[in-house]
């Protein structure tokens, strides 16, 4: 029997994709729910899977930009996958053949060691020797008559016979190229229209990371017990970008036509590298979720990026977008944004570094953060105020938890 396997639709606004690579070669035999193909969009990278396991025959090539619906390939399911061949027996008991000599390497004397020449460099043939002569470190050097240019040389010449000896990258002028993908393609113009299309500005600060670390030390533990994973740094930004915008809620606005239009809800986006380029999947309703539920959320998006595994649905929409450099080890940078939000936030490598603290200086682990920001529609004021909040509740993680309001005064109804 024959089937045809076509291309699946990524998205409602998507009508065509180009086969980024065949994960099979024309010919194979396939199994059922292998992953046979890759197709990208201008928004992700999915893959194809067989649907039945059978031989394979390629009809479009890699490249090839195919309308969603398309047949790419087909199968014919009258031919089985080989079975899978026994590893043989022989190679677990290779070990044992080498017991007796490994045993008589042990039993051979070894060379007794001078303490007047320890520092005397002995080559492997030249031990052997002196074990078959009983012949120690001292022996040879004290049986030396005279010291002759051989010697010498061999010693005014060790430097530059090392430097010798490391391995040389061979001079080429060859040039690789490879064609870009869909997705990079897109990402490229887009990059572009923000810096044409935006009054694009970047405000700093920087964030004293010992409160947030001192919390992750102390509780981690208890919280891989409870929740089955660790908590990392995104969720408390996340939380914190969320509840910062109840204070600065422009920099959650977006510009539509001749309208400004102010979500009342903040959907983060997190930048994901991925082998293919940057993707954003979205962490929607943060405000109104826990840090637990936004960590888990933020390593399953990640992981499905990663993996290709990603929906359209998954990568549409955001308010706002994190982005962390500094995995990577970037110190200070400058986000560009991700039209059409109006704001990023970029994160960046924590160093220690001194700082004055109530008039001592001490040292600390800070770290730099950078918020860019469309100028048309966010004032200086709320830009600079939206990191300063920020700062505020990173650097007192308890007001994640009162909605960025004084506990005292929230207790006092004031």
């Amino acid at each position: 029997m024959i089937i045809e396997i076509k291309v699946p639709s990524p998205g409602e606004s998507i009508t065509e994709v180009e086969i980024g690579s065949w994960l099979v070669e024309d010919g194979a035999v396939v199994a059922k729910d292998q992953e046979i193909a890759e197709v990208e969009s201008d928004k992700a990278t999915l893959t194809i899977v067989a649907s039945e396991g059978g031989k394979i025959e390629i009809k479009a090539e890699e490249g090839e930009a195919v309308e969603v619906g398309a047949v790419v390939c087909t199968i014919d399911t009258s031919v089985e996958a080989p079975a899978a061949a026994e590893k043989p027996k022989e190679a677990e008991k290779a070990p044992e053949a080498e017991a007796p000599k490994a045993k008589a390497a042990e039993e051979k004397p070894a060379v007794e060691e001078s303490s007047e020449h320890d520092k005397v460099k002995v080559t492997s043939v030249a031990k052997e020797m002196m074990k078959d002569h009983g012949l120690s470190v001292d022996d040879v050097i004290n049986g030396l008559k005279r010291l002759g240019k051989k010697e010498v040389e061999a010693v005014v010449n060790a430097p530059q016979a090392a430097a010798a000896a490391i391995p040389q990258k061979e001079a080429t002028r060859d040039e690789e190229r490879q064609r870009m993908s869909s997705l990079r393609r897109k990402l490229s113009a887009r990059l572009v229209s923000v810096k044409n299309e935006t009054a694009m500005l970047t405000t700093f600060n920087e964030i004293d990371m010992s409160y947030v670390m001192d919390m992750r030390k102390k509780y981690q533990q208890k919280f891989v017990d409870t929740h089955g994973f660790k908590v990392g740094f995104m969720s408390f930004f996340t939380k914190a970008v969320a509840t910062a915008m109840d204070f600065h809620p422009m920099v959650n606005a977006q510009i539509d036509g001749d309208e400004i239009v102010m979500p009342q809800f903040v959907d983060v986006g997190i930048a994901v590298s991925t082998p293919k380029g940057l993707m954003v999947p979205i962490v929607r309703n943060a405000e109104s979720k826990t840090i637990p539920a936004i960590e888990l959320e933020i390593k399953e998006l990640a992981a499905k990026a990663r993996n290709k595994k990603i929906s359209v649905e998954e990568l549409q929409g955001g308010t706002f977008t994190i982005t962390n450099g500094g995995v990577f080890g970037s110190l200070l940078s400058t986000p560009i944004l991700n039209p059409p939000q109006s704001g990023i936030l970029g994160m960046h490598n924590i160093v220690e570094r001194p700082v004055a603290v109530n008039g001592q200086v001490v040292i600390r682990p800070m770290m730099y953060v950078a918020l860019s920001y469309d100028h048309r529609i966010i004032d200086g004021k709320d830009s600079v105020g939206f990191l300063v909040k920020l700062k505020e509740l990173l650097e007192n993680p308890e007001l994640l938890f009162t909605g960025g309001k004084d506990a005292g005064e929230l207790m006092l109804g004031i």
